[in-house]
């Protein structure tokens, strides 16, 4: 298969992840010399694409995994206990969602970030324009930046609460893996592979935070390439039954962030705002782009913990005391985004994250 994508992508990374463990074989290939081919079978250029060999495309990298995990059966990432597969998923969707601000803050408001990842992507994203590199590097920051940070809430009086979050999860996901090599288990399940989005190419690549998690938090680096080279050291599927007591503090911090962002932007876009305010442990974000994909995102939780037993949901709740995480099973608020209403994906036409729709 070929994955279109782009080498220093949060996403694509976290699927190129997925594919090394499960030993699935994939070509890369940039895809914006090629958008109007792309967006016609694909729906958006939002990295990684899948294009298969039988002429099927795939996007989204949550639903593309969940898609290759009932073709390729061999050594599993989602855990056969349903608890602990619903608390994968939502440890998952959090470093999907949630950590993104916090990734992309330090690639675009550093300058060596900035100045580095602006040559990478000239070269792989803009390359197809006749214009000098260096107008197309100015293109690429400015762009980044206005989108990704300033648009995103980013600013001097979110900024110390933003990178908080990168070291909020390092510290609950370091909770876990004091206890074993992966959050949940002796081999990567789904809640590595998605923390692998932020951590491999954001966090564990970009000059300022690559230098805190090798110099600060070595534990975290030695984690990213544990998962990256997971094919070659690890044997059976070795996943948990229950969910670890160690997995409370990480659990407390998603409560906390992903849960507020979630509610809040699906209150939003039930109303038909095209932005929305929150407060997120004390700090004010204001003029934050509601996301249609994000109340998506929220659907897919509900799904989830609705296609629980009884029994396995009170487990949950138990799990989950925080009053935050009442949004999953407490329908008072409206999440309808719309998208994939057939539940087609991953082979349905994707839409960009922050699309309201």
């Amino acid at each position: 298969m070929k994955v279109w994508g782009v080498s220093v992508s949060y996403y694509t990374g976290k699927l190129e992840a997925y594919l090394r463990y499960k030993g699935i074989a994939y070509d890369m290939a940039h895809p914006f010399a090629e958008q109007k081919y792309i967006r016609e079978r694909a729906g958006a250029i939002q990295v990684p694409i899948v294009e298969r060999p039988d002429g099927r495309w795939m996007s989204d990298s949550t639903p593309i995994i969940q898609q290759l995990e009932t073709e390729y059966p061999d050594r599993p990432i989602m855990p056969s206990d349903p608890v602990v597969r619903f608390i994968a998923l939502l440890i998952e969707d959090y470093g999907d969602e949630w950590l993104w601000r916090s990734a992309m803050h330090y690639r675009w408001s550093y300058e060596h970030d900035r100045e580095l990842l602006s040559r990478i992507l000239a070269d792989e994203v803009t390359s197809h324009l006749r214009l000098p590199r260096f107008v197309r590097r100015h293109m690429v920051k400015k762009r980044q930046h206005t989108l990704f940070v300033k648009r995103d809430g980013v600013t001097k009086d979110t900024w110390d609460h933003v990178e908080a979050g990168f070291f909020n999860a390092m510290r609950g996901m370091l909770s876990m893996l004091e206890n074993r090599p992966y959050l949940l288990g002796d081999t990567p399940s789904i809640a590595d592979i998605g923390m692998m989005g932020p951590m491999l190419r954001h966090f564990g690549q970009d000059p300022t935070p690559a230098a805190i998690m090798r110099n600060d938090w070595p534990a975290m680096a030695e984690w990213v390439a544990r998962v990256w080279n997971a094919h070659a050291t690890t044997g059976e599927t070795s996943l948990l039954d229950m969910v670890p007591d160690d997995a409370a503090s990480l659990l407390k911090e998603i409560a906390e962030t992903h849960m507020v962002q979630l509610k809040e932007n699906a209150l939003a876009h039930g109303q038909g705002r095209k932005q929305f305010e929150m407060t997120v442990q004390g700090c004010a974000y204001k003029e934050m782009p509601v996301s249609r994909y994000r109340v998506y995102c929220l659907e897919r939780l509900r799904e989830e913990f609705a296609n629980l037993s009884e029994g396995n949901q009170q487990k949950v709740r138990s799990l989950l005391p925080q009053e935050e995480y009442i949004l999953i099973w407490d329908p008072s608020v409206e999440a309808y985004s719309g998208y994939d209403v057939e539940r087609a994906a991953p082979f349905n036409k994707g839409i960009n994250v922050l699309e309201t729709g």
